[in-house]
């Protein structure tokens, strides 16, 4: 049975249509208004907060915390500078992706990690032999992702201090509220913005002050259906759409290792310590890499006006992310699938992620991706375009 993250009281009486989803077990809001792009459009023309309390966070601490996490990551985490957070994939000992999150350098011992499936017991089975204590503190701290154009100026407000000086992803504890609220410019939606991570005893204190701040800037609370739409032209990854954890993977074609997920640049082969996947990863890069790779498609329009045509229907594409796989077609054989297709309205244009045959992964390769109106399947071309489809200089200003 899903419960209330710690600011639930205060988006219950929100939520007008009463629309909730379910994330790691915690009610979810998926729109508050009555369409979630009024939530969209709040995160790309003023602020918007999003609760994204259920994400699984871990504080990494001890003499050998940056060994542990540099035995998981494949990330140099030695590298990484206090008060710095780097974005990273981990995978298993075949190579393959168990999970991707975030780590912030609280300390030069202690370390923050936060990831979309429970992490505690892997980090377990790689400690053997380290100084080191894992602590799951996924139900001691609320966390907000204050996103938008306009976010600086609200958390400006609401702190009383300046933020221009904190680049991107990196981080710095303030207070809102008369509470401890630790900050990083961070998010998941390609925009500026900011994430606050927060105890939970004073998460609804906070709430409070971040609103009221942000009431002079067009501050919108704002569900999972906008942050999916914003994710997507941003060219940001899902667990579970774009790919499938090694951890509940029950196919070999569920799992993938970085290079095929588009993140093989986060693969960091000379640092000195060993990870987890690395004999793996570079017998994968020797024998001249995996035989799929993820791409950005952009859909022909024409081709989807066209599908309803033939029904005598005007086009009527869904606001909402279809994220199930679809097949991905190149002359008549299906080369691939496509996942996460979704119209873009600040780029105006229809767009999926791609995981193809390695051999069509170039800009520019026509595909068609597979379409169904009335009930009658049909394909719409498409063509590589690189990503991320939208790319804002904001994002880290």
């Amino acid at each position: 049975m899903s419960v209330g993250t710690a600011f639930f009281p205060r988006e219950r009486d929100l939520n007008r249509k009463l629309a909730w989803g379910e994330w790691s077990g915690y009610h979810a809001a998926a729109v508050y208004a009555d369409a979630h792009d009024i939530e969209y459009n709040a995160v790309r023309e003023a602020a918007a907060v999003f609760d994204v309390s259920p994400l699984y966070k871990y504080v990494v601490s001890g003499r050998n915390a940056a060994r542990l996490l540099d035995r998981v990551m494949t990330r140099d985490v030695s590298k990484l500078q206090v008060d710095q957070v780097l974005y990273t994939p981990w995978c298993d000992e075949e190579g393959k992706v168990l999970d991707d999150g975030t780590v912030a350098r609280l300390g030069a011992s202690e370390f923050r990690v936060t990831a979309a499936d429970a992490c505690a017991r892997w980090f377990a089975l790689n400690d053997t032999g380290l100084d080191v204590q894992v602590q799951d503190v996924s139900d001691e701290l609320a966390a907000l992702a204050l996103q938008g154009r306009l976010s600086r100026e609200v958390l400006e407000a609401a702190t009383g201090q300046g933020w221009t000086d904190l680049r991107y992803f990196r981080r710095r504890p303030t207070d809102i509220a008369g509470a401890p609220v630790d900050v990083t410019r961070t998010g998941y939606t390609g925009d500026r913005g900011y994430e606050l991570w927060v105890p939970m005893e004073a998460a609804l204190a906070v709430w409070d002050r971040v609103f009221e701040a942000g009431a002079d800037y067009g501050i919108h609370p704002a569900g999972i259906r906008a942050l999916d739409v914003a994710r997507v032209e941003a060219g940001l990854l899902l667990i579970e759409a774009e790919y499938t954890s090694a951890r509940h993977a029950t196919a070999a074609e569920q799992q993938y290792s970085p290079f095929e997920l588009a993140l093989g640049r986060l693969v960091e082969f000379g640092k000195a310590a060993d990870f987890n996947g690395r004999r793996a990863l570079l017998a994968e890069q020797k024998a001249g890499g995996p035989p799929r790779r993820l791409v950005g498609l952009e859909l022909e329009w024409a081709g989807i006006e066209a599908m309803f045509a033939k029904h005598d229907l005007p086009p009527a594409v869904s606001p909402i992310v279809h994220r199930d796989p679809v097949p991905v077609y190149r002359e008549g054989r299906q080369v691939g699938r496509a996942t996460s297709i979704g119209w873009g309205p600040t780029i105006k244009k229809m767009v999926a992620f791609g995981s193809l045959d390695r051999r069509l992964e170039a800009p520019g390769t026509e595909v068609s991706v597979e379409w169904t109106v009335e009930g009658e399947r049909g394909s719409v071309a498409a063509t590589v375009v690189p990503m991320p489809f939208l790319d804002l200089p904001r994002k880290r200003s």
